[in-house]
């Protein structure tokens, strides 16, 4: 007999600040949060990651993008985890997101994730 196996997903809404120099930071340490999320995203533990655009930009927008926060699905056993991982990251621990405005909830995807 087959058992379903539960799976904890959550998603985290990380907003960025609204310093002037926070655009300029995010740049600045992008290599090493990519370089860093790399192992998480090829383990399977970040499932979807990606920058969340301000309404009058779109991917075929032309030129350099502006990030208004971050976005991701986190697969993990607790909210703490994802707590743990995101507070690791050299976007909160730089002061690229805005750590009073995370958003971490559980999550149930309707459809299925890559």
């Amino acid at each position: 007999m087959s058992r379903c196996t539960a799976v904890n997903r959550f998603f985290v809404y990380a907003p960025d600040r609204k310093d002037p120099d926070t655009h300029v930071k995010r740049h600045a340490v992008r290599p090493q949060h990519f370089a860093e999320i790399k192992p998480h995203i090829d383990g399977g533990t970040v499932q979807v990651a990606g920058m969340v655009l301000s309404s009058d930009q779109t991917e075929a927008t032309k030129g350099q993008k502006k990030a208004e926060a971050s976005m991701l699905i986190v697969k993990a056993d607790t909210i703490d985890e994802v707590k743990q991982l995101i507070e690791r990251d050299v976007y909160y621990t730089s002061g690229v997101w805005d750590t009073e405005k995370l958003i971490i909830l559980p999550f149930v995807s309707a459809t299925p994730l890559l």
